[in-house]
């Protein structure tokens, strides 16, 4: 009994991790989202493009065999081999919509947020690391101090580099 119970309070923990809903409202979003960028392939982009030629992304085909034909009156392809590339460039225009609204209205602005976080936080006061001078004072001293056969013990002129005993 308490092995289900660890089983079960572990499923609540990882279903209440922020992570578990933050993705579950970025699929319901991401979905209704998709809605509303094929509606401006379709109703934006696809005119534009339409301007050239038909409105319709999926008219635009090769023929890849000697000779295609089409049934006009079902629109179906009865014979040769084609190349749907109008119906490949619309999935790849509203790819690249969604990527882009999704960049600059969802990323972008929470990276900026999360930089203004970052910045308000109070710094913390990390032992700053000795400069290479600093060490090679120290690295003098301990050697002035082990020839001297004393502890290693800073002299008197710590900070100037090229002082011996003698001036002292």
């Amino acid at each position: 009994m308490s092995e289900s119970k660890g089983v079960l309070q572990g499923f609540k923990e990882f279903l209440m991790r922020g992570n578990v809903i933050e993705l579950a409202v970025a699929v319901v979003v991401g979905a209704a989202f998709t809605n509303i960028v094929n509606a401006v392939v379709k109703g934006v982009i696809n005119p534009i493009i339409g301007a050239l030629g038909s409105q319709n992304l999926d008219n635009y085909k090769a023929c890849l065999s000697a000779s295609c034909e089409v049934n006009k009156k079902t629109g179906e392809y009865t014979s040769g081999i084609y190349l749907l590339w109008g119906s490949v460039l619309s999935a790849a225009l509203t790819f690249l919509i969604t990527a882009a609204v999704v960049y600059f209205l969802m990323i972008l602005p929470l990276n900026k947020w999360k930089e203004r976080l970052a910045a308000r936080k109070p710094v913390e006061d990390v032992p700053v690391d000795p400069t290479e001078v600093e060490l090679l004072i120290e690295i003098r001293d301990a050697l002035l101090a082990q020839r001297a056969g004393s502890p290693s013990v800073p002299s008197s002129h710590a900070g100037i580099i090229g002082t011996q005993k003698s001036q002292q």
